[in-house]
């Protein structure tokens, strides 16, 4: 039986793509074979050395031309992609090499606090500053624009009066933890 494989592009710490490399450690049909990231710096490198998988770092001149980029994809067998606090907008040539099969996941109920520039803190932030009673994570294909994409899943949690952005944080990442692994296995065997 032939593996689905996952390429993960992250920018930062790379917490969630920590818990995907441990979801997929021993799943019998999907692995994760790559991690690609914008930022040397990032502590996702370091998360994928850790579990045995390669790695590679691109710039913007890179990430603008197919050529190199769709090369590691191919390298590796890629099938899917999977976006876990990457925060460039997805360009359409690599939209086009992977219709349907790149996911990404939002602190936020989209369509709410979506869009450019809203990430990490900003998210948290803008949902405490609202008033809103609830939050939570979207997961959702990658279309063009930032945040746009068909929805796939969302989970919810509450928002009390005395959390603060941080606490709303930690709500959220504890969702992220909880689902994105299984609903990337999902949506790749098309539960």
């Amino acid at each position: 039986m032939t593996k689905s494989r996952i390429a993960i592009f992250a920018s930062g710490s790379g917490s969630n793509a920590e818990e995907i490399f441990k979801y997929f450690r021993q799943h019998p049909t999907i692995e994760v074979v790559l991690l690609l990231s914008n930022n040397p710096d990032a502590y996702a490198l370091a998360r994928a050395k850790l579990f045995g998988v390669p790695s590679k770092v691109f710039n913007r001149q890179t990430f603008k031309e197919s050529e190199t980029i769709l090369g590691w994809l191919a390298e590796y067998g890629v099938t899917h992609i999977v976006l876990a606090g990457f925060l460039w907008l997805i360009p359409t040539w690599l939209i086009r090499s992977y219709p349907d099969k790149i996911v990404n996941i939002h602190p936020a109920l989209l369509p709410k606090y979506g869009g450019k520039g809203m990430y990490g803190p900003r998210v948290h932030e803008a949902v405490r500053q609202s008033g809103d009673l609830e939050t939570g994570i979207t997961i959702h294909l990658i279309n063009e624009l930032y945040d746009e994409g068909p929805l796939l899943f969302q989970a919810t949690c509450k928002v009390e009066p005395t959390d603060t952005p941080e606490t709303i944080a930690g709500k959220v990442q504890t969702l992220e933890y909880r689902f994105y692994p299984s609903e990337i296995e999902k949506l790749i065997l098309k539960k």
